[in-house]
């Protein structure tokens, strides 16, 4: 796989020395940046921590912080699930669909031997499903308002 990679990139002007390297530098620095910036978050909780122990004391401070991280743990895990929640709402409404569009073209094709040798629905049945299929058409294309 590899090997047909390289004369593609070469192709491209893609130097992929230059970009391996290019991406360890990178990943380097961004793990000392969240490595730093971790550091620095738990410098200033301790200050936090530090501060209010010395306004309502060591115990009630520690309490306190406690039910702060564990408000924000839960706000994040409830923005989580109705995010999911809303996922899973799209993806149902997206197989419905889907579904129902399977449906509707096996019953189509179905008929379609029955209608075929009907001399009158030929005439209106060839612009009927133009008409229908551009109306389907019109309809996926809109975007949800």
């Amino acid at each position: 796989m590899l090997g047909l990679l390289m004369p593609l990139a070469g192709l491209l002007g893609l130097e992929l020395d230059d970009l391996g390297k290019r991406a360890r530098g990178l990943i380097a620095a961004y793990v000392i940046i969240g490595l730093f910036s971790a550091i620095g978050i738990g410098f200033l909780i301790a200050a936090g921590f530090i501060a209010l122990s010395n306004a309502v004391g060591a115990l009630t401070a520690a309490m306190i912080m406690a039910a702060a991280f564990l408000a924000v743990a839960l706000l994040v895990y409830l923005a989580m699930s109705i995010g999911e929640n809303a996922r899973r709402r799209r993806l149902a409404e997206r197989k419905k669909s889907s579904d129902a569009g399977a449906f509707l073209t096996t019953a189509a094709l179905t008929a379609l031997p029955v209608l075929a040798k009907t001399p009158t629905l030929v005439k209106l049945g060839i612009p009927a499903a133009a008409l229908a299929a551009l109306a389907l058409m019109r309809d996926r294309s809109r975007p949800d308002a």
